[in-house]
């Protein structure tokens, strides 16, 4: 994608970058970054290049949310939701995400963010949640996102209030894994994903990535059978072989690519919610 709202650059380690491109509109959500920004997930699925994923932001700004432009026109017309792709899609990706959250993160944005497995904030990026004050209900599943990472009186807190915090509090928070200067906040996001593409199985990435959110929503019992099933697969598998060969051999791993045809639903047992389109019933009830 060399260029439009949303950019994906291929790298020689392992790692694509993908970028929010708007930034004369601060990198504004629209249906059109919205279906480029999944296109782009799906690329980064599909390509055996790329072993792990950075989203970032052009510009000064990660993402505000909605654009600012489409906002009197949804007041006026409505929010029509048929056809769109889920907006938790990043979910059904095998290969890790990290956010790179470069400025302004809210709304929509914010979302997007959470749903990534990893996030590196910079030094004054700013973050709110933003619904309570424009008049919304909480969106595209923040209400159940948020306290799963921070809590549920934080979480509260940041919904109920949504007050404007800073990258040091998100950090605080348990809401970012790391704060580092804007200068180097993209290095320092790209090499620790290259530090996993080096590293990391892919198949062990896709399994793991899929039993962290499939067991979010099941019982201890049930994600010990999913985790026997999925060991069951993975020790008779080339990764194995070589994570053990090339740890007694005191050597770099050689994994080979995910397998276009790994489905870590079908090897653990454990589905997830409908990703693909936003549900009918979703629209109907």
């Amino acid at each position: 994608m060399a260029d439009g709202p949303v950019l994906l650059h291929v790298g020689t380690d392992g790692v694509g970058v993908v970028t929010l491109n708007r930034p004369d509109r601060r990198n504004g959500w629209n249906p059109d970054m919205e279906l480029r920004y999944f296109e782009a997930l799906e690329q980064v699925d599909r390509d055996p290049r790329i072993r792990v994923a950075v989203v970032t932001g052009a510009g000064r700004t990660f993402c505000p949310g909605v654009d600012s432009g489409r906002l009197d026109g949804i007041a006026s017309g409505g929010l029509d939701l048929s056809g769109r792709r889920s907006p938790v899609r990043a979910w059904a990706l095998r290969k890790p995400l990290v956010a790179a959250i470069n400025g302004a993160c809210a709304g929509m944005g914010l979302v997007q963010a959470l749903l990534c497995d990893v996030r590196f904030a910079a030094r004054g990026a700013r973050f709110t949640t933003a619904f309570a004050r424009r008049g919304l209900a909480g969106e595209f599943g923040a209400t159940w996102l948020l306290p799963r990472l921070v809590g549920a009186e934080r979480a509260a807190d940041l919904l109920l209030s949504a007050r404007v915090f800073d990258a040091d509090e998100a950090l605080a928070l348990g809401l970012v894994s790391r704060v580092v200067e804007p200068a180097e906040l993209l290095a320092a996001a790209r090499a620790y994903a290259a530090d996993i593409a080096a590293n990391c199985s892919p198949a062990s990435l896709a399994l793991i990535r899929h039993q962290l959110h499939a067991d979010q929503q099941s019982d201890l019992e049930t994600a010990l059978r999913r985790s026997y099933r999925a060991m069951a697969v993975a020790v008779t598998g080339p990764d194995f072989r070589e994570g053990l060969d090339s740890f007694t051999q005191k050597r770099p791993p050689a994994f080979p690519p995910l397998a276009d045809d790994l489905d870590p639903a079908a090897v653990t047992g454990a589905g997830l919610p409908e990703l693909d389109v936003v549900p009918q019933q979703a629209l109907d009830s």
